[in-house]
């Protein structure tokens, strides 16, 4: 771009010698001086002036354009990696071809309803399909500017142009700004559409200023815009309302053999307290999604959102149970939402996406008194073997590049939370754009993962960087130490997260974790917090540490077939101490056959405390442990 220039006035010529303002005074009375260079603009507001730039040449209005690229990316580059809806860059301008399709996992960690349930495994994952050809948009962008796709996903000016002139087409094809900001979304449904158009003039009506993950500083003014459309509720569907969301039903079918899918019905919260929310992301893209939730023999979840525009799919009513998180009990006691992306694969997740699901989870959250705390709101990663057999088996998505954080402060429950210095208990806080581990595998096995941002702390056996990662005896059974790939959260915390502090030490800081002291660098890594803690009860060198809370076996009638309570392979030894999550009554949903009338909710008398012991949560008995006050 040609150097910018401004007309010359007295105040510049008042700063230099007399000499020089002088020359420069006799030149522009010649005639010979016009203009002097401009001063040199900061380097880190180079992309607003992309985006002004952009919206100039192109005849967008400006706000328009930061609107729908912050809906799209928040302005990020995120090192010119994929988005998890195959966009690239500021204007998540979308290229299938090298973004690839991915793969679905498989709900495959424990028959989902318990170990008295069908023995029957569930069929093999089908292949995905990739996002319909509709959402290619790259090379339309390419073609109006003049300008090759690899320019286009890894130039960030050439990104914003592109962006810009696909705005301005779609606005001559119809008329309008709103309908050209929600074909821009790429969504197949008009509701999906509009609702993505709806949150691009809200956000354009607030504003919103921030700095990118490549150190931009960008800001979109608060100005008045059009409001949202009145949306018509439809009463099958539990949603919060401005909010476009459809129902895609998962049945409830009846198999050959005496057996059947995909989930369970139940009275809830009526029979069961809804304890959590469980986020999960698809590991495949958004129809391969809707064709395996409709598939009576595979598994189920209650909703889905989609990344392109946030369009939010419900499937299984809450008040029944959902065949989501491999782990009977906790599926028993939870919402899973489902969006369409990659815990891996170098790919990230939409702004348009966490924001209509933070209002999802919002609105849950208050409808089933749910605390809006990483206690309650899980990651999949974070939900418990129930065995010590399944624990290799659980699932470890959304991943590291979840950001945890921006999702709690788009709900309006910032994790950083208070205490007072020197706490012994701490939320795991890291800053999401420099806080860059250097996990491996996201590609190929070994290879390194792109520098992004991510809300993981890795944890190490000592206070040194060469040190070992710690033991997670649970995945290795053989003793080794955790590694840096990205699927291993044996050695890592996660923000939002609270750990009790066993050392402090020269800038580190150690917790206790899984037994063990893990160790990192704590520079703006934690913040202070209260909360409980639990540790054993004198007398006790050791307490056990369970997957799941059941109950007791004399609370089983004599119809409903005993549940073991086993412990999982970890030590809770006297003198360490873990953060309180919950105190629980013991349940067990028994619901083994099609007929919802030989489903039981069995209740017993042993209560458990929730504990989050390492990077996933822990029940142990009340019975075991002292609850304290963390001093």
């Amino acid at each position: 771009m040609p150097r910018p220039f401004r007309p010359v006035t007295l105040e510049p010529l008042r700063r230099r010698s007399k000499r020089t303002a002088g020359l420069a005074v006799l030149a522009l009375a010649a005639g010979l001086l016009a203009a002097v260079p401009a001063e040199a603009a900061p380097t880190d507001q180079q992309r607003q002036r992309d985006f002004a730039a952009a919206a100039r040449e192109f005849g967008v209005p400006e706000n328009v354009l930061l609107g729908v690229s912050f809906l799209e990316s928040r302005w990020d580059f995120n090192a010119g990696t994929p988005s998890t809806s195959a966009g690239y860059g500021p204007m998540h301008l979308t290229d299938l071809r090298e973004a690839g399709t991915g793969t679905h996992h498989d709900e495959g960690e424990e028959d989902p309803r318990g170990d008295d349930a069908r023995p029957a495994k569930l069929p093999a994952t089908p292949a995905p399909k990739p996002p319909p050809p509709g959402l290619q948009t790259i090379d339309d962008a390419a073609a109006l500017i003049g300008q090759d796709v690899a320019t286009l996903r890894t130039n960030t000016t050439q990104n914003i142009r592109g962006g810009a002139a696909l705005l301005a087409k779609y606005q001559r094809e119809t008329g309008d700004w709103r309908a050209a900001v929600a074909r821009y979304s790429g969504a197949k449904d008009a509701e999906g559409a509009q609702s993505f158009a709806d949150e691009v003039f809200d956000t354009i009506s607030k504003g919103v200023s921030r700095r990118t993950d490549d150190g931009q500083k960008v800001t979109l003014a608060a100005s008045p815009a059009s409001p949202a459309r009145a949306q018509a509720e439809d009463p099958k569907i539990e949603c919060p309302k401005k909010i476009s969301c459809l129902s895609v039903p998962a049945p409830y079918q009846e198999l050959p053999n005496n057996d059947y899918g995909n989930h369970d019905k139940a009275d809830r919260p009526k029979s069961q307290k809804v304890e959590y929310i469980i986020i999960h992301d698809t590991e495949g893209y958004w129809d391969t999604a809707m064709d395996l939730v409709t598939d009576p023999t595979y598994v189920s979840w209650h909703y889905t959102i989609r990344s392109s525009d946030g369009q939010i799919a419900q499937h299984v009513p809450t008040k029944d149970v959902a065949w989501h998180a491999g782990n009977w009990y906790v599926n028993a006691k939870s919402v899973g939402i489902e969006h369409e992306g990659f815990a891996a694969k170098g790919t990230w997740y939409t702004e348009a996406m966490y924001r209509t699901s933070a209002k999802l989870v919002g609105y849950l959250a208050r409808k089933y008194d749910i605390p809006l705390d990483r206690a309650h709101i899980l990651g999949h990663d974070n939900v418990p073997g129930t065995l010590p057999s399944t624990i290799r088996g659980m699932h470890w998505d959304p991943g590291p590049y979840w950001d945890w954080a921006h999702y709690f402060d788009l709900m309006g429950a910032p994790l950083s939370g208070f205490g007072r210095p020197g706490s012994p208990l701490v939320t795991i806080t890291p800053d999401f754009a420099t806080n860059q581990p250097a996990f491996t595998g996201c590609e190929a096995a070994g290879k390194p993962c792109p520098a992004r941002g991510s809300g993981s702390v890795v944890l190490r056996s000592e206070p040194s960087d060469s040190a070992p990662l710690l033991k997670d005896i649970g995945l290795r059974p053989d003793g080794s130490a955790s590694t840096m790939a990205v699927s291993d959260i044996g050695s890592r915390a996660e923000t939002g997260q609270r750990y009790v502090v066993a050392e402090r030490r020269d800038g580190w800081t150690a917790i206790w974790y899984l037994g063990q002291k893990g160790w990192f660098r704590d520079q703006r890594t934690t913040s202070p917090a209260f909360g409980l803690v639990v540790t054993p009860k004198p007398g006790l060198a050791t307490v056990p540490v369970f997957g799941r809370a059941y109950p007791e076996a004399e609370a089983y009638p004599a119809n409903v077939p005993v549940q073991q309570v086993v412990p999982l392979p970890y030590t809770f030894s006297a003198g360490q101490r873990y953060s309180v999550g919950n105190v629980l009554g013991s349940e067990y949903y028994s619901a083994t056959t099609f007929d919802p009338a030989n489903h039981v909710v069995v209740k017993g008398k042993t209560k458990y405390v929730q504990i989050q012991f390492g990077h996933r949560i822990a029940f142990v008995k009340a019975d075991d442990v002292r609850i304290l006050p963390a001093l």
